[in-house]
């Protein structure tokens, strides 16, 4: 069975594994301006991957935890926020660090991003942000980026993990933009790549167009254009 990845906008994916296992990534779905309607009733959560504590990556986690009494992996720091809300089940753990799951490694890596977590206005803290490498049961391995700027240790998550696909933001302003995650790609050394964070609202400028011209020269490389809701298979 291959990979089906499904981008529902923004950050937020749910990845179907070969073991048919189901992963949401950034649950933001209710209120996600950029998800299609068809995609806000999630049929199967087991495992939830949280690269930050900002509204748009977190929001419907205790909802959709409590719904499908899924497993919430995340930092330590939002592993106690969303504790004191009822959820159970977790695997909290920090950057450098994996956990085994059902076949299938995750591994939490550094993000450059703020984090806190807005509670009614006030900010509590969300600890550091993240992006994960995840492992499949068939071992197709991914990199979420989460929320970043580009660093040079990216070189460093391409030479450990060796993806054979990332998810990178391009939107600027708030994360990297085209001109920025041209340079990821080539710090990775990754050949699929996925933009998001983008478009969802005006203040995201950054487009996969753009993108594609500035790696046009990085022999190998396609950018993967996804709409929300579109759902892709991978091996």
């Amino acid at each position: 069975m291959a990979t089906a990845i499904k981008w529902i906008g923004h950050s937020t994916f749910l990845v179907q594994t070969p073991g048919r296992k189901t992963i949401l990534i950034d649950p933001w779905v209710q209120g996600n301006p950029a998800c299609p309607e068809s995609e806000k009733q999630l049929e199967k959560v087991d495992l939830i991957l949280i690269t930050h504590g900002h509204s748009d990556h977190m929001s419907d986690a205790v909802s959709i935890a409590k719904q499908h009494q899924s497993v919430v992996v995340c930092n330590y720091e939002i592993y106690l926020h969303l504790s004191k809300q009822g959820l159970q089940q977790f695997q909290p753990m920090n950057k450098g660090g994996s956990i085994q799951w059902e076949g299938i490694t995750v591994t939490m890596v550094n993000a450059f991003h703020s984090g806190g977590i807005d509670e009614n206005g006030e900010i509590s803290v969300g600890g550091e942000p993240a992006g994960f490498v995840v492992k499949l049961e068939d071992d197709f391995t991914f990199y979420h980026a989460g929320d970043t700027c580009v660093f040079g240790d990216m070189k460093l998550i391409g030479e450990l993990y060796q993806p054979q696909l990332a998810m990178l933001p391009i939107g600027d302003r708030f994360t990297m933009s085209p001109y920025e995650a041209a340079k990821a790609i080539e710090l990775i050394g990754v050949k699929r790549v996925i933009p998001i964070h983008w478009g969802t609202f005006p203040l995201l400028t950054g487009t996969p167009e753009h993108l594609r011209e500035l790696t046009s020269g990085m022999a190998g490389v396609e950018i993967i254009s996804m709409r929300p809701g579109e759902q892709l298979a991978f091996e």
